[in-house]
């Protein structure tokens, strides 16, 4: 699935996947940072709370955007695939200026949204320069491959140790996990790699994001780190020679740690201390 074609002239919304467990209390950078993206004390925003079965969820981010000051917040529920059919929805949609996506059960969006004029509609936008972020679930659904799934808490990758359905496919450069460190996932996120090593692996910390911009460098927000993790360069893998529980031989595979102010070209593949790096007077 290739992301909705951008206009001539024009630019790509920013994508903004987000760990989960976001600071939604104190000073909330990365949901100030989205909030400012959005157009803030302007922005109309949409959030979907769809992934979660809370009837809270919707309501707590639009206390929090509205909060912030935006002119307006549409919670917009889709308990069924019907429900992402309806025009007046779609319209509300189609009229903002941010979408955010709330965190929940990931497959809960693929199999209600996917494919319907909800999902069209937020792939147009983002086309059309509109900014689409997602906390947790929310997160993982922003790319073409979504990590449905599989084994975690554990560094080695393993034959079976991941799930993969198609998310929305705002970008198809990269496979997002969420919550990473908090529950160590990078074999889940290597063995996804494994079957697909054109993408880039994100491995998002809690309280943090990588915001990915319209020429498609990303910087990081929050208190935590973003794991890239590239397999461009992959010499070997044995995905296609074990099964089962068997662990994962991957040759080649090159991991950066980026924290707050750092950035990584996913054109170019290059990693950069960004904001963190000092000049000398």
């Amino acid at each position: 699935m290739c992301p909705s074609k951008v206009a001539d002239g024009a630019q790509r919304g920013w994508i903004v996947p987000i760990g989960g467990a976001e600071d939604k209390e104190s000073d909330m950078r990365v949901l100030r940072r989205f909030f400012e993206l959005c157009g803030g004390k302007g922005a109309e925003i949409a959030v979907i709370p769809t992934a979660s079965r809370l009837n809270e969820t919707g309501g707590r981010y639009e206390q929090i955007f509205g909060g912030m000051g935006a002119r307006n917040v549409n919670v917009l529920d889709f308990d069924t695939r019907r429900d992402a059919h309806e025009r007046n929805r779609i319209a509300r949609i189609e009229q903002s200026s941010g979408i955010f996506i709330t965190g929940g059960n990931q497959l809960r969006l693929s199999t209600i949204l996917g494919g319907t004029p909800v999902a069209q509609a937020i792939r147009a936008c983002n086309a059309h320069g509109i900014p689409v972020g997602g906390t947790s679930a929310g997160a993982g659904i922003l790319s073409e491959h979504m990590i449905a799934g599989g084994e975690s808490e554990s560094a080695t990758p393993h034959a079976n140790g991941v799930r993969l359905a198609p998310g929305l496919g705002l970008t198809n450069r990269v496979v997002i996990d969420q919550h990473f460190r908090q529950r160590d996932r990078l074999g889940r996120l290597l063995a996804a790699l494994a079957c697909n090593p054109f993408a880039i692996g994100l491995g998002v910390d809690e309280d943090t994001a990588a915001f990915i911009g319209p020429d498609n460098t990303l910087e990081v927000e929050g208190s935590g780190a973003v794991t890239v993790v590239d397999a461009d360069g992959l010499q070997f893998s044995s995905m296609a020679q074990v099964g089962g529980d068997a662990p994962v031989c991957m040759l080649g595979v090159q991991l950066h740690v980026l924290t707050a102010g750092a950035t990584f070209n996913l054109e170019t593949r290059r990693a950069a201390a960004g904001t963190l790096s000092t000049v000398k007077e």
